[in-house]
């Protein structure tokens, strides 16, 4: 291809991609109700655990404040929704600039990427709950606690996208690894560098800033490292 045949393809690529956001986030539109209560279930499982006697609901102080959080809770549903379809595009645009070697790779990849940011999207729902109630013990028991429902929701987005983009962290490692750009046995050198890396990571990227937010991506993470070390070995021989 030429450079404008390229930028065409491209451009196409985006478009669908572009068309899937937008459908899934209309179907995300007539399930909000549904995905709100999902969302709020770590703010009630709180509430449950700790025998506080208040109605699980998240408070609106903006008079648009329900249509844009709908909005905004539906086009995140929708790109979640349409994942599959933009990396399925991604793929389909770099396919033909592979080899038939790097093209075995690129489905498990591809699949891969899906699993592990489901599993980052699992990890951050199940930690946030410790998280919230960390936070109400700090307050102090004669605190009361009223969550505004935009700053709750960017949250718990927030959560998500930095635990799914984190847990991405192995798929990276063993393709820099089948590539020949870090090799295994640098990794395995780099194992006290890694603790340090990964830690910091966490301690800056984790949105809720607690400890427990902070241990449940830096753990996993490291583990994700061993775990890359040994694929990438077994996958180069």
């Amino acid at each position: 291809m030429t450079l404008l045949e390229h930028l065409a393809e491209l451009r196409r690529r985006i478009i669908i991609s572009v068309l899937a956001i937008v459908v899934g986030a209309v179907v995300a539109y007539f399930l909000y109700d549904h995905i709100l209560s999902f969302l709020e279930h770590p703010y009630c499982h709180v509430l449950k655990v700790n025998n506080v006697k208040q109605a699980c609901t998240l408070q609106v102080f903006d008079p648009l404040g329900k249509l844009t959080n709908r909005l905004k809770i539906s086009f995140f549903a929708g790109c979640g929704i349409a994942l599959p379809v933009v990396l399925f595009q991604l793929w389909r645009f770099i396919t033909p600039g592979l080899n038939p070697n790097e093209k075995r790779y690129a489905v498990p990849f591809v699949l891969g990427s899906l699993v592990f940011f489901a599993f980052g999207a699992w990890v951050a729902l199940t930690t946030l709950p410790y998280a919230l109630s960390f936070f109400q013990s700090v307050g102090g028991k004669g605190v009361g606690t009223f969550y505004a429902l935009d700053p709750y929701v960017r949250l718990v987005m927030l959560m998500i996208v930095a635990y799914g983009i984190a847990f991405e962290f192995p798929v990276v490692l063993v393709a820099l690894e089948l590539t020949g750009v870090v090799p295994s046995r640098r990794l395995r050198k780099a194992r006290r560098g890694a603790i340090v890396g990964v830690t910091l990571f966490s301690a800056i990227f984790t949105p809720s800033s607690d400890p427990i937010s902070m241990f449940a991506m830096a753990v996993p993470m490291y583990l994700f490292y061993e775990g890359a070390i040994i694929t990438g070995r077994v996958l180069k021989k």
